[in-house]
């Protein structure tokens, strides 16, 4: 089985990163942007503002 190009990760706002609002995006698994983490400007509804995210640890999932 081939192995997978990107994975899932949570992007939180910032300045608030306890916020209930979060954006789910997909990232490159090899290569040198794997190693970087990801920051996007998106919109906040919760503040109704455009700010910054970043890449955090996706939480464990409970089966």
């Amino acid at each position: 089985m081939a192995k997978k190009s990107s994975v899932k990760v949570r992007l939180v706002p910032e300045s608030k990163p306890n916020s209930s609002f979060f954006y789910y995006v997909k990232k490159p698994s090899a290569g040198d942007k794997a190693k970087i983490k990801l920051k996007a400007k998106k919109y906040n509804p919760a503040t109704r503002k455009h700010e910054i995210f970043i890449e955090k640890k996706l939480p464990p999932h409970s089966k």
